[in-house]
């Protein structure tokens, strides 16, 4: 295990004969669990780790990643070549799909239709993927700022990314990462998660006072928590189809 990138099988998922991928990462500072649209699980490992202590790490966090690939496999829906609606639940808006076969990549919106030339499936599909975090800048960055102003929490910049494990970050240099798949959910489900990345520009980690901050911004922020992980379910499968 002395390579940037080595993967190395070396557990089962619990309940499952599917290894855990281990990659090796020479920027990794500490060792993470990350689950994977579908439930494919890695476990991302700082260079000079020893297996024991990756396995020690596994199971004392089975619990919580037995959680997530049962949110992420719902998440495993059956692929389909072109949607033919767009809906978002967090702005409460549907969009008509309608895509030509054409030499040329090309998508317009009018209205409530998003109009699609592509030389075939995966070109349309991958202009939906653009629009999308497009839609997701222009409807989620303004937000997450609002929000920040009236908490009187400073925000260097909003980031919009496709991610397929993470909601949501923050750096220590105050950029919030949003991911565009939040659109699918409803409005109370992201703004809990843009409260949770607002609190880490304070505390950078998961302590009490995290949490203690969360709450006090956030009372329902449990059930809130629940929802946003089981909020994967949500995304259409063509948002990760290549």
């Amino acid at each position: 295990m002395r390579t940037q990138g080595t993967q190395l099988s070396l557990f089962q998922t619990p309940g499952s004969s599917d290894p855990f991928a281990v990659r090796v990462s020479e920027r990794a500072r500490r060792l993470t669990a990350r689950v994977h649209v579908g439930g494919r699980v890695e476990i991302v490992v700082p260079m000079g780790v020893n297996p024991r202590m990756v396995r020690d790490f596994v199971r004392r966090f089975t619990p919580w990643i037995d959680r997530k690939v049962e949110a992420m496999r719902c998440a495993a829906e059956p692929a389909v070549e072109v949607p033919p609606e767009v809906r978002l639940a967090f702005s409460e808006e549907r969009f008509a799909v309608e895509w030509r076969p054409a030499a040329k990549r090309v998508l317009a919106e009018r209205g409530g239709r998003l109009e699609l030339l592509a030389p075939d499936a995966s070109g349309a599909r991958g202009l939906l993927q653009g629009w999308l975090k497009q839609a997701a800048a222009a409807r989620l960055a303004p937000a997450l700022l609002e929000l920040a102003a009236r908490l009187d929490i400073r925000v260097g910049r909003v980031a919009i990314r496709r991610q397929r494990t993470r909601w949501g970050s923050c750096s220590t240099r105050g950029t919030v990462s949003l991911n565009c798949s939040l659109l699918f959910l409803h409005p109370d489900v992201v703004r809990y998660l843009f409260v949770h990345e607002l609190a880490h520009t304070r505390h950078m980690n998961h302590s009490a006072s995290f949490w203690r901050l969360v709450e006090r911004i956030e009372p329902d922020y449990r059930r809130l928590d629940r929802e946003l992980l089981a909020g994967w379910r949500t995304v259409p499968a063509w948002v990760f189809t290549s």
